[in-house]
């Protein structure tokens, strides 16, 4: 299973293990029982503090469990845990092992301090680079707190569960037997919604802050070189952001950041936060901004939970998100076959019939990503020519099991009541309105800014974007603005790195020039 470099490695990562532990294996006579076992005796191999055993009584065969010798631990992979999830297991076996994880403090206390049964079910991909975070964080939460159970379950090993649950996107959460959420969220994210109490002690923490001398909002890559620039240059910067990272958290493949041969999202996320709190930076994660004042002497950003942050120049670096197409049916059956991730809901939809809507270079790269793992992808194109690069249109033109329809406006996605069954288009040339069947669509139509709450505030383009001049300023003074939010064109990771530098330069002149007296 694990390959010598592999095995190497993680009895690197073993050798950190200080407490005794147990794998417990169920197992059935099916070929995945015994790739796991032969995973999990290669694990065992590595430590002496691991004991396996295989008289698991867990319904789900193949599945196993970490029991800490002496605790009363939750913690069970039904799954056979490589791909994205092979880090998953290395940090449960680390922290079931003892070995402290890389979490804030404030937060394990918040976990460790839970009331209340939490039975946590998450359903994942292997292919799903969304899923890790999740997969971690309920992994972290069962390991520090006897009430929580976590078990982590491979839809592509259970599908008829992923069936019968009418799973069509991962990860996705279960608590308590009920739908507890979707999509990536950290450890912070679900203690929040946990802890009734958090929104109010947070907003006491950031009315308590003092002014800054740069406010960054937003913490994706345009936020993150702000914050750099601005606190390399000695002044006081804080960063508020819903998610740190931003868009790029769902991003896998990165090729184009110059230096950077390749990465994937995630990975090049947390290299932004490392970067970020290498400086004096306070950032302050999970914190929605809903409003912008302007005119005195300290401009302030309102958060959702009611906290209110003062700050000397403020940069407006919110991102974008994923463009809907705005049909009936969309928002009814999403995440019920209406899906924005290829690389994460793809697997779902192995053997069945889909769409890709939108014929850019993303739905195409969408497209050739799911014809080799569903039936077949027809995609539909509004323009009268796909846009996306001819060496994508090229491959994308030779797969036997892909149909493009170009002029093609999709008016309608339909449903049997609970999941998709079809996608209604016109063609846009004759007239013809076309019903056709299938089980999935995925929507890939470009970014919309995130910027509805700053309308009547700045100035915004007719498509939503801040207005902003060579330096970043906007029309507010000491407001600068940078990345996917502005009307910079071309949004890539690495303009808006550039752009997130040049605001926050531009936003240190201001101060430097509004401080000197009159």
């Amino acid at each position: 299973m694990l390959d010598d470099t592999l095995q190497s490695q993680l009895k690197t990562y073993l050798e950190r293990v200080t407490q005794p532990f147990e794998i417990v294996a169920s197992l059935d006579d099916g070929e995945s029982s015994r790739e796991m076992l032969a995973l999990l005796k290669q694990v065992a191999s590595l430590s002496a503090h691991i004991t396996l055993k295989t008289d698991g009584t867990d319904a789900r065969r193949p599945s196993f469990s970490l029991n800490r010798t002496g605790s009363d631990m939750k913690l069970r992979f039904a799954a056979i845990p490589l791909g994205h999830e092979f880090t998953s297991l290395v940090l449960a076996l680390l922290w079931v092992g003892g070995h402290p994880p890389k979490v804030e403090a404030e937060t394990i206390e918040q976990i460790k301090h839970l009331e209340g049964k939490y039975d946590f079910e998450v359903y994942m991909s292997l292919t799903c680079h969304n899923c890790p975070d999740v997969v971690q964080a309920l992994s972290l939460m069962a390991v520090l707190n006897p009430n929580i159970s976590s078990v982590v379950i491979d839809g592509g090993l259970y599908q008829k569960e992923v069936e019968d649950r009418q799973i069509m996107a991962v990860p996705m959460v279960f608590l308590n037997g009920e739908h507890f959420g979707q999509g990536r969220m950290s450890v912070e994210e679900i203690v929040a919604k946990l802890d009734t109490n958090a929104g109010a002690r947070d907003a006491a923490k950031l009315n308590a802050r003092d002014p800054f001398d740069v406010l960054i909002v937003g913490g994706g890559p345009a936020g993150a070189a702000a914050a750099v620039y601005a606190a390399r240059k000695g002044i006081r910067t804080g960063v508020v952001a819903e998610r740190f990272g931003g868009q790029v958290l769902d991003t896998l493949a990165i090729e184009n950041f110059v230096s950077v041969l390749a990465t994937e999202g995630p990975q090049f996320a947390a290299a932004l936060e490392q970067h970020t709190k290498h400086y004096d930076v306070d950032i302050m994660n999970l914190q929605r901004a809903d409003k912008l004042v302007a005119g005195g002497d300290l401009i302030e950003v309102h958060t959702e939970g009611g906290g209110v942050l003062k700050s000397k120049s403020v940069i407006l670096s919110t991102g974008a998100r994923w463009r809907e197409v705005n049909v009936p049916g969309e928002k009814q059956y999403r995440n019920a076959g209406v899906a924005y991730c290829p690389h994460c809901d793809g697997p779902l939809f192995k053997g069945k019939k889909v769409a890709v809507i939108g014929g850019g270079n993303s739905g195409v790269e969408a497209a050739i990503d799911l014809a080799g793992i569903v039936e077949h992808v027809t995609l539909f194109e509004f323009a009268d020519q796909l846009r996306a690069d001819a060496v994508l249109v090229k491959k994308l033109r030779s797969l036997p099991n892909v149909v493009i329809h170009t002029n093609a406006q999709t008016t309608e996605i339909t449903g049997d009541g609970s999941k998709v069954n079809g996608i209604t288009w016109t063609d846009r040339v004759s007239g013809t309105s076309t019903q056709t069947a299938l089980e999935g669509v995925f929507v890939q139509i470009g970014l919309v800014p995130n910027t509805e709450w700053l309308k009547g505030t700045v100035e915004l383009s007719r498509h939503g974007e801040i207005v902003v001049d060579a330096k970043g300023a906007t029309s507010i003074p000491g407001v600068f603005a940078a990345g996917d939010v502005t009307t910079v064109p071309y949004k890539q990771i690495i303009i808006a790195a550039g752009d997130g530098a040049k605001a926050a330069l531009g936003a240190f002149d201001h101060l430097i020039r509004t401080s000197v007296p009159a």
